[in-house]
């Protein structure tokens, strides 16, 4: 989601859907190949591993592949794969490929840098392969720029995070319009095949390379549409596949409809109200908290949310530096992925902005074993918008945040602008897919689903668990963007289960974070601990 590209490492970690945001231009017509063409096999491509340069734990490789599957002789294109062999190989039980979501989520930076995250088990049975998908970072990849000085400069004239005021909404919608034009410009042929329907072709021909007879899939956020997508084109492929923190197929799609949509993508997924939900979680408990625990609290859950809006009315008025309302909104959206530490520190950076001061910039994310790659506003638009019906009418956008901020406030003005940069995208997919969503699988998919999500709410886990033939929905009352990224041992627990011997967990488990927000010092020493002298604290 523009929620600021495809976004990498810890703090804003897997990467939001449609996070990265994304592009425009004026569409022109390329329809999608009919459901019942038959496409031709393709030879499965050669993986020669070798160690990656800058991680040597982590092995790498180039995957060539169709550009369009349906003329595979035709134009190759490359793929740039990572993996992670099994630790305890003795007990090797196959591969498990996972997809960071995005759209966009360069899978060979952001895979390394999450391996910790995959469950224990998981990490001992199974090497672990992720890619960059097509159009995507170190693959072959949409590049609308010459240089990075012309990405950086195409990027410094539009508004970070949203629009605010006439001016800045004209100059927003031309920014996206004029990258729509440059994108068509460079290769409008990659951009007619960068569909999840590609993809899952993708996905399907590296399952062939490492030799396995079905798939083993994790996939989270935008991965989970993948995943729905590959499951529908080769259901009977399906060795195990865990679809965490839910995109609804049929909201993605818009159920299918040729009819010009009335809401964006992420509307229609209830981002808006999602990302609300979560805000107000985050501001209840900070408020119950004391300053210790989070900076930003001001005594009470309702005076810590007047102190939230509070600051907001000044931002649009007298922003602090470079840090807009904008931005701050942006800001305050992705930094509710991922709790620990991503909560505590958002509720510095609120401090700081509340005394007049500007916040300290993020520590990096941990070096990826890869080069790292340009992941640009484009390659998530070009996806998102090929795949995702959107208004046309950049005019229309203004009234959209409006009427989303009437029903989820300053989250809802983010989700609203998120998918303008479609409205002038200047293709559709060629071979898009759009369902069924039921196409009976060889073995049952788990979906597993956050309460408090603030990008893909908890009822799009609902409404994949029910569009798929066979599908377990575990409920995680909890917070945050997927379960990987916020850990609890609990779901940890039911996925290594599922994916080693494909044991589901009985209808209507639940599972808890291994902890909450904002937590109370742990005691140490004293009489109850078994120490002597007085109690102390430890953070």
């Amino acid at each position: 989601m523009p929620i600021s590209g495809s976004i990498v490492g810890r703090r804003r970690g897997a990467v939001v859907f449609a996070s990265a945001v994304f592009c425009s231009t004026a569409l022109s017509v390329a329809y999608p190949a009919p459901a019942d063409v038959p496409f031709p096999s393709a030879p499965a491509p050669r993986l020669d591993w070798q160690p990656c340069v800058e991680g040597p734990e982590f092995d790498c490789a180039i995957a060539k592949v169709p550009l369009d599957y349906l003329d595979p002789g035709r134009r190759t294109i490359e793929l740039a794969v990572v993996r992670r062999k099994a630790t305890g190989p003795g007990r090797r039980a196959g591969t498990l490929f996972f997809n960071p979501g995005g759209p966009g989520g360069p899978g060979t930076v952001q895979m390394p840098q999450n391996y910790e995250s995959f469950p224990r088990e998981v990490r001992e049975r199974f090497d672990i392969v992720s890619w960059d998908p097509r159009g995507v970072g170190n693959s072959t990849a949409v590049n609308c720029f010459t240089s990075t000085g012309e990405a950086a400069a195409w990027s410094a004239g539009k508004p970070a995070g949203l629009p605010v005021g006439e001016q800045q909404r004209s100059a927003w919608i031309a920014a996206y319009a004029d990258l729509g034009r440059r994108c068509e410009q460079r290769d409008p042929e990659l951009l007619r095949h960068v569909s999840t329907a590609d993809t899952a072709r993708d996905l399907d021909q590296l399952r062939q390379a490492v030799g396995d007879p079905q798939l083993t899939y994790l996939g989270i956020s935008y991965g989970t549409f993948l995943g729905a997508t590959y499951a529908n084109l080769f259901p009977g492929k399906v060795r195990a596949m865990v679809l965490d923190s839910n995109v609804d197929p049929q909201a993605w799609t818009n159920h299918d409809s040729d009819a010009e949509p009335r809401l964006t993508p992420f509307l229609r997924l209830g981002s808006d109200l999602g990302a609300a939900a979560t805000l107000d979680q985050f501001l209840t408990l900070c408020g119950s908290a004391p300053t210790a625990r989070c900076a930003f609290s001001a005594g009470g859950a309702k005076a810590t949310r007047d102190k939230f809006d509070e600051l907001m009315r000044r931002l649009r008025q007298h922003p602090v530096g470079d840090w807009t309302y904008g931005r701050t909104v942006g800001d305050v959206v992705s930094a509710l992925y991922v709790v620990h530490p991503g909560w505590a520190d958002l509720a510095g950076r609120l401090q700081d902005l509340w005394q007049g001061r500007l916040p300290e910039p993020a520590a990096p994310s941990p070096a990826p074993p890869v080069p790292v790659p340009y992941t640009g506003d484009e390659q998530a638009g070009a996806i998102l918008c090929s795949d995702s019906p959107t208004p046309r009418d950049p005019g229309v956008y203004h009234a959209l945040e409006e009427a989303a901020a009437l029903r989820a406030g300053d989250a809802g003005r983010f989700w609203a602008w998120a998918a303008e940069p479609c409205a002038t995208w200047p293709v559709v997919a060629a071979n898009r897919y759009r369902g069924p969503w039921n196409e009976p699988t060889a073995h049952p998919v788990l979906v597993v689903g956050t309460t408090y999500d603030p990008a893909t709410p908890y009822a799009g886990a609902q409404a994949m668990a029910k569009e798929l033939a066979s599908a377990r929905l575990l409920t995680n009352h909890g917070y945050g963007h997927t379960a990987l990224l916020n850990p609890s041992a609990c779901v940890r627990e039911y996925e290594s289960r599922y994916f080693v011997d494909g044991t589901l967990p009985p209808a209507g488990t639940t599972c808890q974070p291994d902890v909450p927000p904002f937590p109370a010092p742990e005691p140490r020493g004293g009489i109850a601990t078994g120490g002597g002298g007085t109690a102390g604290t430890t953070s």
